[in-house]
């Protein structure tokens, strides 16, 4: 599974200590490689942790707890494991679960790597628990649209097309949408400030090889 393309340098130039400027949030990707990792990351709180750090941080473990209806113990554990593998750090002051997190990267990608049986595993696990959680989230919104307001229900929905492609265009076509969802990162890490009448949209994609059979 690729969610983003890694990117090559930049060309931003060295600060007076010869050390490249860290890139903004919204330009960093975490690409899983370390079967560990992937295992730590599939964790439903921790999922949800990342989610929260990344769209409403830096957070403590009290205040996330209280968005995520969990112990600040059990958050305060899950993020000290999800820092562990550097998906994310310390923000700086507090002491204990009153100290504050933030995430280090806005993207987490990891890619099928035939061959590794342990990797192959660990990438399988990660994959059903990101399905799990996407079936949760669409659950839950079926059930409560009816009470949504009307310009909000028209405004979404969902789909499917088969359309005949070569892998090369298929792997087009997904940059081609992440293009179009570029210019609205900086409203999800706070360099941009969203419309008044704005709310969080959940963008769900997928694209895959459709089985012979009809």
């Amino acid at each position: 599974m690729t969610a983003q393309t890694n990117e090559d340098d930049d060309g931003r130039k060295p600060d007076d200590r010869g050390e490249a400027p860290q890139r903004p949030l919204h330009e960093r990707t975490i690409e899983l490689t370390d079967p560990r990792a992937m295992r730590a990351y599939a964790h439903p709180v921790r999922m949800a942790l990342i989610g929260l750090l990344r769209t409403r941080g830096p957070l403590t473990a009290t205040q996330a707890a209280e968005q995520l209806g969990e112990s600040s113990g059990t958050c305060s554990f899950h993020l000290r494991q999800l820092a562990k593998y550097g998906f994310c750090e310390e923000a700086g002051g507090g002491r204990g679960r009153e100290k504050p997190w933030r995430a280090t990267a806005m993207f987490t990608t990891w890619n099928f790597t035939p061959g590794d049986s342990e990797l192959s595993a660990a990438e399988r696990h990660l994959d059903a628990s990101i399905l799990e959680r996407y079936r949760t989230r669409i659950a839950q919104w079926l059930e409560t649209r009816a009470g949504e307001p009307p310009e909000w229900q028209r405004a979404t929905g969902f789909g499917d097309l088969s359309v005949p492609l070569t892998a090369a265009e298929l792997e087009r076509l997904r940059d081609d949408v992440q293009a179009l969802l570029r210019p609205y990162l900086g409203r999800v890490t706070g360099e941009d400030e969203a419309p008044e009448d704005a709310r969080r949209v959940e963008l769900i994609q997928f694209a895959f090889p459709a089985p012979d059979a009809p």
